[in-house]
């Protein structure tokens, strides 16, 4: 089955596309990654979208124009991938949409909702539309997150010792594979959400991140305002849990820094850096790790990967490519996994990781133009994950 991936992370600004086939192997499920296309929110959506965001408040009028304006973002990018990495030929695109909001109350998650409305891929790309994948584990009881972690287990099930699978995207959140017992995910804290924040605060907006880490590279971490961020609760709460942009945003760092207005920008840069390092250090070490395999936006920033390698000690950190996975297109190609895995019937959570009361068969399904034609189901799960290389 050749399945197109969508997803758009917390930091919102691109769509990207994976496009991978995929088959059952025995107990194997072997993903030939096929590529990715990515296109860049309009900036004026980008901008509605970020108006639109917690803490700010917004409208039912504002919700519906960005649901249909998210929606047509992404048929675009579906049918930019369909043309050009399947030849027309895809068979599902599984779309993770747009998280706008993670309804998360004494650390029970009650709700989450992800925009852009699948109707628009289907009706411009024709094919079938897996959308919807978090609030099935929420009803049954999960954390909706990290959803990925079924595909992190497969991926990482027989590497020795305790791998661990990272990602660093708006929130930084990691997958422990590998040891005796059940698997665990959880979300451990910002990845670059406070990073974005601080440049696009103070830069007046005029930069959105720190390109390759250069400004935290040339600020010193103040260590007043480190401490005062470490003494965030949320850090020394067990798994499973789930935070967001819900928690982390400017406003939450703009109260931190009262008092430190002396701080230039590079200077809190460097600092909010430090602590994603050490927040998923702390996280990684606690869980015994014996390896580290990074993805996402977070491995561009070579300020922020250095700072981690440090935090880290002797635990060896190294990205998803050297497994046979691009770091930046690997969260795409694990929702193109997830929509296999519905199309068959087959359960997408691991309730040991989310939380849940139950493995669920995750998602809503969009007819395309020539109706719902899905594989049978499959006797099995698979218990692996393979890559296979052209």
């Amino acid at each position: 089955m050749r399945v197109i991936g969508l997803m758009s992370g917390t930091s919102y600004d691109a769509v990207d596309a994976a496009a991978a086939d995929l088959a059952m192997e025995g107990d194997s499920l072997l993903l030939t990654p096929l590529g990715m296309v990515s296109e860049p929110y309009p900036e004026e959506l980008r901008t509605a979208l970020a108006a639109a965001l917690p803490p700010a408040s917004t409208t039912m009028e504002d919700v519906c124009r960005l649901d249909t304006r998210v929606g047509q973002a992404f048929a675009a990018v579906a049918t930019r991938a369909d043309r050009e990495l399947c030849d027309g030929r895809a068979d599902l695109v599984v779309s993770h949409g747009q998280t706008v909001y993670h309804w998360v109350e004494q650390g029970r998650v009650h709700g989450t909702l992800q925009i852009g409305s699948p109707c628009w891929i289907a009706e411009a790309t024709g094919l079938p539309v897996v959308s919807d994948l978090r609030t099935r584990d929420v009803a049954a009881g999960g954390q909706g997150a990290p959803l990925v972690s079924i595909v992190d287990v497969m991926w990482l099930r027989g590497r020795p010792g305790v791998p661990v699978a990272l990602n660093l995207g708006g929130i930084a959140n990691l997958t422990v594979a590998g040891a005796a017992g059940d698997p665990v995910a959880f979300d451990t804290g910002p990845a670059n959400a406070l990073i974005d924040a601080a440049v696009h605060a103070l830069t007046n907006g005029r930069l959105g991140y720190d390109r390759d880490g250069e400004m935290a590279a040339q600020g010193v971490v103040d260590t007043a305002l480190l401490r005062h961020l470490l003494d965030e609760p949320y850090y020394a709460k067990p798994p499973p849990k789930t935070t967001g942009k819900e928690l982390f945003h400017w406003p939450y760092l703009q109260a931190a820094l009262t008092g430190s207005e002396r701080l230039r920008t590079e200077d809190v840069v460097a600092t909010v850096t430090r602590l994603t390092a050490l927040t998923v250090a702390d996280a990684v070490h606690a869980a015994g790790a014996s390896e580290v395999i990074a993805s996402g936006g977070g491995t561009l920033n070579a300020t922020l990967m250095s700072m981690l390698r440090t935090a880290l000690h002797s635990v060896p950190l190294r990205t998803s490519d050297d497994l046979g996975l691009p770091s930046a297109a690997k969260e795409a190609y694990a929702f193109a996994v997830l929509g296999y895995l519905t199309a068959h019937g087959l359960a997408g959570t691991i309730p040991a990781c989310t939380g849940a009361r139950r493995p669920s068969v995750l998602g809503s399904i969009t007819p395309g133009s020539r109706g719902l034609r899905l594989p049978e189901p499959a006797a099995t799960s698979p218990l692996r994950l393979r890559t296979v290389v052209l």
